[in-house]
């Protein structure tokens, strides 16, 4: 075959093969979508809460990763268990939970693990770890008007008051304050930087369900989280001494609105009543209904458990979690996938040098990328319209090979029928 012919359905099978190949990334998404309710978005929201202000779009979902992080199985929707594993425990109404080894990072037991749905108070989590990690625990803080009139629950800031940062983290774990969590953003810089940075913490944790909205759990547009995602945010949150020495405590004094002291109960029931637990967290809004995340240990053995969108009927929803870490301590050390340990990286894109640049031989990928789908030279989507433009480009490159030969044969023969010179 000619080399010219060869070029050409060369280029046709290469152009057909990208277009009519395997789906990715985004018809990935949306197969994954059809199967699971909630893989995009949590449900749609029970009230006005989630508008967005006039003028204003609501962010676009997250993007699905092309792999489920932390393995395969929890990819899926349904009940995860390791093969003949024992049935769960009758009565759990959450909508999705989670069972992990915290020092493993086994995830032992599942249900819709990256179901996405919305946090609550347990978002407070993602906070406290920042604030551990940024701010030292005797920088004192004064609170502001704006503070002290959040929507509540709330501590009881006074206008003006001053408070160590370790205080406001008692506040803000103990008893869910949601006037303790505008403080502490305003001394991370204000709202809009505290949740770029608890975002950006997400991110780098490999929690890529998770977009935090508010600093306090309160419901707005774009919020999204998941089991596996709360499991992997406390776990990380567990590493700083600050944020582990108050999720643990049974009660704290705090400074009163009107002078003296008050003291904080912790709103977690299974540090009352669950032996070995070392902390947690529930929340409740109309839309994310009630959400709880917390840890025990046992014969040297911690485990978390993260229920969300449950309800307190017929068992409270920390006797749910009490009932599912009993199931988990009962069960062998095999798992259905795995806490990670930081967040999926791309792979880096290589630059050949030219001349005598010497910048770098490597293209970083971008961080806000990571989990994602690697694009193509195709992108994806629009391959079948792509492969038809390819195609037609081909058939014109073709057929101006043919009529250009045609030409040529028509001008040999013209020249062999023309008289002879003398």
């Amino acid at each position: 075959m000619p080399f010219t012919k060869r070029l050409i359905v060369a280029l046709v099978l290469a152009t057909a093969t990208a277009a009519f190949a395997a789906p990715t990334g985004t018809a990935q998404q949306a197969a994954g979508s059809a199967q699971c309710a909630n893989r995009e978005t949590p449900p749609p929201p029970v009230d006005t809460s989630e508008q967005p202000a006039p003028g204003v779009k609501a962010p676009p979902a997250l993007d699905v990763p092309e792999k489920p992080i932390g393995g395969d199985r929890l990819g899926e929707c349904g009940l995860i268990l390791p093969p003949n594993q024992a049935q769960p425990p009758s009565g759990i109404t959450a909508a999705s939970w989670m069972l992990a080894d915290m020092d493993s990072g086994a995830v032992i037991a599942a249900y819709d693990p990256h179901g996405r749905q919305r946090p609550a108070s347990v978002i407070k989590v993602l906070l406290a770890m920042v604030v551990a990690k940024e701010l030292r625990g005797d920088v004192v803080v004064t609170a502001s008007a704006e503070d002290t009139q959040q929507e509540c629950t709330c501590v009881g800031l006074k206008d003006g008051g001053q408070y160590t940062v370790r205080q406001l983290l008692q506040g803000l774990l103990l008893t869910s304050g949601n006037d303790v969590a505008h403080t502490l953003a305003r001394q991370l810089g204000g709202v809009p930087n505290a949740l770029r940075k608890m975002n950006a913490m997400a991110k780098e944790l490999g929690a890529l369900d998770t977009r935090a909205q508010t600093p306090s759990g309160l419901d707005a547009p774009g919020t999204s989280t998941s089991a596996y995602d709360v499991a992997l945010i406390f776990r990380g949150a567990m590493k700083y001494d600050e944020f582990a020495q108050a999720v643990k405590l049974p009660q704290a004094q705090f400074p009163g609105r009107n002078g003296g002291t008050i003291m904080l109960t912790n709103d977690n029931r299974l540090m009352a009543n669950y032996e070995g637990a070392i902390g947690g967290k529930t929340g409740f809004t109309d839309d994310a209904q009630h959400t709880y995340v917390g840890a025990a240990e046992r014969n040297g053995r911690r485990l978390v458990v993260v229920l969300l969108r449950g309800q307190q009927q017929p068992t409270h929803i920390t006797n749910q979690a009490a009932k599912l870490l009993d199931y988990g301590f009962g069960m062998g050390p095999g798992g259905v996938g795995k806490l990670v340990d930081g967040a999926p990286q791309p792979k880096a894109n290589v630059v050949p040098t030219q001349g005598n640049d010497t910048n770098s031989d490597v293209a970083a990928a971008d961080p806000g990328d990571a989990g994602r789908p690697t694009p193509t030279a195709f992108g994806t989507v629009g391959l079948p319209i792509t492969a038809i433009a390819g195609i037609g480009l081909l058939a014109a490159v073709f057929l101006y090979i043919r009529n250009k030969r045609a030409k040529a044969a028509r001008a040999r023969r013209q020249a062999a029928q023309a008289p002879q010179g003398v």
